[in-house]
């Protein structure tokens, strides 16, 4: 078994004032060599965007897209025609593929929107664009994790051109659940959203990340009430 461990005040911090941002890897301003990527897993940020503001249109290209709200409601557009909102209980894919223009705004005037931007690398460069939302609500299960992304259209939640699966948790107090890879030379990026947990004998805190590889399964335990992002992703790059 192979581990690296992010604590949530090692991020990298840019504040715009209208966006308030924390990278877990290198993101813009923010660069530091040791922290490019986990596997496949380019960019995991922790975005807070005030009211009524947002990310103007811009472009995308051979990038998987992952959009997480956490709080509040995301405006969405793109030049594929897609105009919608996605809030907490939904996950958004944009698989960018040849190229897309899209922006994001907080939707509101009067409260912030709390959401993570996520990107993973494609198993497959210049495909044809493609959109999707999904609510996960029905998917929820408190005290088990239930699965939000994988690579099968199929599936449960959205589907990604990458062999990534991922799944949240909501756990109570002294919960404990176990996840096993589903392919092998896989790792697991845990990034823990409320409370503490441990993984395995690792004790995680709010807005921790945990990497784990070259491991079969695992043990998640809810040391308090905890809210956890499990994103399973290749280790090596195509």
């Amino acid at each position: 078994m192979k581990s690296i461990l992010h604590k949530a005040e090692t991020r990298g911090h840019a504040n715009h004032g209208w966006l308030n941002s924390y990278h877990s890897f290198s993101f813009a301003n923010y660069h530091n060599p040791e922290r490019m990527n986990f596997g496949v897993l380019r960019v995991l940020n922790d975005d807070t965007v005030s009211g009524g503001k947002g990310f103007g249109t811009h472009p995308h290209d051979n990038m998987e897209i992952i959009s997480i709200p956490l709080e509040g409601d995301l405006e969405h557009q793109d030049n594929m025609g897609n105009q919608t909102v996605i809030k907490q209980g939904d996950v958004q894919i944009l698989s960018a593929g040849t190229g897309i223009m899209h922006s994001e705004h907080n939707k509101n005037k009067d409260e912030q929107v709390k959401f993570l931007q996520i990107w993973i690398f494609p198993n497959k460069k210049n495909l044809a664009p493609r959109y999707d939302q999904v609510s996960v609500r029905d998917l929820q299960k408190k005290n088990e994790l239930y699965q939000v992304l994988s690579p099968n259209a199929d599936d449960a939640g959205v589907w990604v051109n990458q062999d990534a699966w991922f799944y949240m948790g909501d756990l109570d107090e002294g919960m404990s659940q176990d996840y096993k890879i589903h392919k092998e030379g896989n790792g697991v990026y845990v990034f823990v959203l409320e409370g503490d947990v441990s993984i395995n004998d690792q004790k995680l805190n709010k807005r921790d990340g945990f990497g784990i590889w070259e491991i079969n399964e695992f043990n998640v335990t809810a040391n308090s009430n905890a809210k956890v992002l499990l994103m399973e992703v290749p280790m090596q790059l195509n």
